[in-house]
């Protein structure tokens, strides 16, 4: 006789019935829960024939059908019985068993769920399937609300863009044909405030410039022209329009770009992440430092091309390295000490780069300077 060991605690509570027995019958094991179903003692079952808890339409169905399935097939699923209370009723249950050898022996273990019980599975079921389906149809809805939203901003910021670029173009043109004199001689004071109205003027026709630029890209209607390039073509083409700023802060500027470092991307873009890059760099140094820009395979990836603008300024906080990348957020919010800028261009720098396949990241050393990386797929 195949000796037993106790059942397992979690068996014993499943919410299904559970029997063991042999191929002659006999009940090695049963769980509480059938036990419950039939409204008997689990020790009761233990031993007894296993048709002894079917009703006698089951017994018949069990001989002829259930257990010579077993024999073939090892296993038997979906088959409906009536189990036999102690108070005489019946119990509609589905079966699904399996038969197996132990030590030796042949033992087949059936799991028995009540009909009812599978209604309430059913019924969950379902249940949970028209929540879910409830769910994407009200997902659905709010994406299609915050596409038309996007839609409308986007179409906002167009329009209000071209409505203050034109006054603000024009309040830039009249500055500047007030400063030539055209109006007559421009006296030392009035000239230092035509400087500053024209400074504002520029401040504001760069910010509406850079939110039209986002807005762009958060709904995708940037476009790419991916093509093969040397990455110091773009350096020898950026320096000019840095060097000014460079020569006004006194600073020290290191290039290191092999010539033989190719990447796959779009020209245009690179060259504008590189300007925020090395403007930001600029503007965060103080006089007499250093501002480097190299280029580089990326080490054990040969596919992707790494371009960094280092500085030794001072440096970024660390929890301030992502959120530096976030619309409109600056290192410094304190408006006394807060250098000039919109707080868009690394946003869009880092979406740029990433609608090239690349990315853009940041390290950095409070008080050592900062270290942005620009990554791109190489060329072939």
């Amino acid at each position: 006789m195949l000796d037993v060991a106790a059942i397992d605690p979690v068996l014993d509570e499943a919410p299904c019935g559970f029997v063991s027995f042999t191929d002659d019958g006999t009940v090695l094991m049963a769980n509480r829960t059938l036990a419950t179903m039939l409204g008997v003692a689990p020790d009761a079952l233990v031993g007894r024939h296993v048709e002894s808890m079917l009703t006698v339409g089951s017994r018949i169905f069990y001989q002829t059908h259930l257990f010579p399935l077993l024999r073939l097939h090892g296993h038997a699923d979906e088959i409906f019985l009536l189990l036999r209370g102690a108070s005489g009723d019946d119990v509609a249950a589905l079966a699904n068993a399996v038969r197996r050898e132990r030590d030796g022996v042949w033992v087949n273990e059936c799991v028995l769920l009540r009909l009812e019980e599978r209604r309430k599975f059913e019924d969950a079921l379902l249940a949970a399937k028209k929540d879910a389906e409830a769910a994407r149809v009200e997902m659905e809805r709010q994406r299609q609300i915050a596409e038309e939203a996007n839609q409308a901003k986007s179409a906002f910021l167009a329009t209000m863009s071209h409505e203050l670029r034109t006054p603000l173009n024009a309040i830039g043109g009249y500055v500047q044909l007030l400063e030539m004199g055209i109006h007559g001689p421009v006296t030392s004071a009035q000239a230092s405030a035509l400087a500053r109205v024209s400074q504002s003027q520029r401040h504001l026709l760069r910010l509406i410039n850079e939110i039209l630029n986002l807005a762009r890209i958060e709904s995708g209607r940037v476009d790419y022209t991916l093509r093969e390039f040397p990455v110091a073509d773009v350096a020898e083409s950026v320096l000019p329009m840095i060097e000014p700023q460079l020569v006004s802060r006194s600073l020290q500027f290191v290039t290191a770009i092999p010539t033989d470092v190719v990447v796959y991307a779009d020209r245009e873009k690179v060259e504008q992440i590189l300007i925020n890059l090395l403007s930001n760099a600029m503007k965060f140094t103080a006089p007499g430092g250093r501002v480097e820009l190299r280029a580089r395979f990326s080490p054990g990836d040969s596919r992707c091309v790494e371009i960094t603008v280092s500085d030794t300024g001072a440096g970024i906080p660390p929890d301030r390295l992502e959120q530096i990348f976030e619309p409109f957020v600056q290192v410094d919010s304190n408006l006394a000490t807060r250098k000039a800028g919109t707080g868009l261009g690394l946003t869009i720098s880092r979406d740029l780069a990433r609608g090239m396949g690349g990315d853009l990241t940041a390290t950095s050393t409070l008080g050592d300077g900062s270290v942005f990386t620009l990554r791109v797929p190489a060329g072939a």
